[in-house]
């Protein structure tokens, strides 16, 4: 058993150096300056998983304001996280990068970045942070390999045989998405040694693999707003835009639903079956009708030419084929009986879905149980001096911002809970 040296003694211990664990770290030791902080990743650098967010732009953020509307965002997690949302909301997470030097933009579909689109500016805000603070320590390029609670103190095992000692312990070491950048599920061990159970775990916010050719025959295409719906037994849908590609479907209400029925089982062999609607502000009846006067108009014209509906002559092309309708020929060649029958081929155009896009999930559905965590403090009901932030636990969100945001929001809530937990302590003792 790795001994213990007293340099090797802290008094707030972060484990997790992606967002949830920067911003744990830096809020510990703004409500507690005196206090030792020491913060602990596999990783030679900070925020390697925060540098990927947003294609590197790092979505900070969301520009939506209403808490409510906020937490109904996230699929799995949103009521335990109303006291730390509510605590600090996108509006305040917004105001503190730009206090701290990181000029932000929010763009037409609410998704904030800093406006230099350079994810290296929201990781350099940190940077200075524990520069400047002489009582935070920097424990980069090992990680912990193991956790335990001894003699009133939690052990963290380094990579490098050595141990460190601390009075609290934040874990924020990720789910396992991104496995490059070091979350490789490691949290989760740590926490059952610690006593928690972990929920059932599922990629989140992945791209869809189709058994069915036509979605990619048209790849690149992309459609601005659309519904689906899953064949799940229960109303399992989202409106949004997604694109089509040379595997099947992606985009952010792919990556949405794909949140939805993270835990559904679905395969080559048996399919997830999937209808997208092209239409979603028409019924069928008023969509038939539009289409017939198009086709009453243009009767001599191809029918997929005839129909202009704002979607790609491609996509129509296509959705003639499932109506059983040729796109070739001429559109009054068409009685109204075909045109129905088109309306409801593009008000629910059927798609089997045969699997996830492989190595593509940004988040873990599932984590630590959350019944076993106090939302107030993000403290443990388990293991008192014990704290979780981020991915680690049973929290996700759609794309939009949303994760981060979380992972901000419980990891200042769970940093300051720490640092006033130690200092309740110190101010007890005699």
């Amino acid at each position: 058993m790795p001994q213990i040296r007293t340099e090797n003694r802290t008094d707030i211990a972060v484990v997790g150096a992606g967002p949830a664990g920067l911003m744990a770290a830096a809020a510990a030791a703004e409500t507690a300056p005196s206090a030792r902080i020491a913060l602990v990743d596999k990783n030679p650098s900070l925020g390697q998983k925060l540098l990927l967010t947003g294609g590197g732009r790092c979505n900070v953020t969301t520009g939506l304001d209403d808490i409510r509307a906020v937490l109904a965002k996230y699929p799995r997690g949103g009521k335990f996280l109303t006291s730390a949302m509510h605590r600090f909301p996108p509006a305040a997470v917004r105001a503190w990068f730009e206090e701290r030097g990181v000029p932000l933009k929010t763009e037409a579909d609410l998704r904030v970045f800093p406006r230099s689109d350079d994810g290296r500016d929201v990781v350099a805000v940190f940077e200075r942070l524990f520069a400047a603070s002489a009582r935070t320590e920097l424990r980069l390029g090992g990680g912990a390999v193991r956790v335990r609670h001894a003699d009133g103190a939690f052990v963290i095992e380094l990579k490098d045989s050595s141990a460190l000692a601390a009075a609290r312990l934040v874990l924020a070491a990720g789910g396992q998405a991104y496995r490059h950048t070091g979350s490789t599920g490691d949290g989760y061990a740590f926490a059952e040694a610690l006593g928690h159970s972990i929920t059932p775990l599922a990629p989140s916010l992945t791209s869809f693999k189709t058994a069915d050719g036509w979605p990619r025959r048209l790849a690149g295409v992309s459609v601005s707003r659309a519904r689906l719906k899953a064949a799940v037994g229960r109303k399992c849908e989202f409106e949004g835009p997604f694109v089509f590609t040379h595997q099947g479907l992606s985009g952010p209400a792919i990556f949405a639903m794909s949140s939805l029925v993270a835990f559904e089982k679905f395969d080559e062999k048996k399919p997830l079956g999937l209808s997208i609607d092209l239409a979603p502000g028409s019924g069928t009846d008023e969509l038939a009708g539009r289409i017939w006067d198009q086709v009453a108009a243009g009767s001599k014209k191809n029918l997929a030419n005839v129909v202009e509906l704002g979607l790609p002559r491609s996509l129509i092309a296509e959705i003639c084929g499932i109506a059983g309708l040729d796109p070739d020929k001429p559109a009054g060649a068409f009685g109204k009986k075909e045109v129905r029958r088109l309306a409801v081929a593009i008000k629910a155009a059927p798609v089997r879905i045969s699997g996830r896009g492989a190595g593509e999930e940004f988040v873990t559905a599932g984590g630590v149980d959350t019944k076993d965590v106090d939302p107030a403090t993000m403290g443990s009901k388990i293991c008192p001096g014990l704290y979780f932030a981020g991915e680690l636990l049973n929290v996700d969100g759609f794309t939009g911002g949303f994760n981060l945001q979380a992972c901000w929001a419980t990891g200042r809530l769970a940093g300051q809970s720490a640092a006033l937990s130690l200092a309740a302590d110190t101010a007890g003792q005699p």
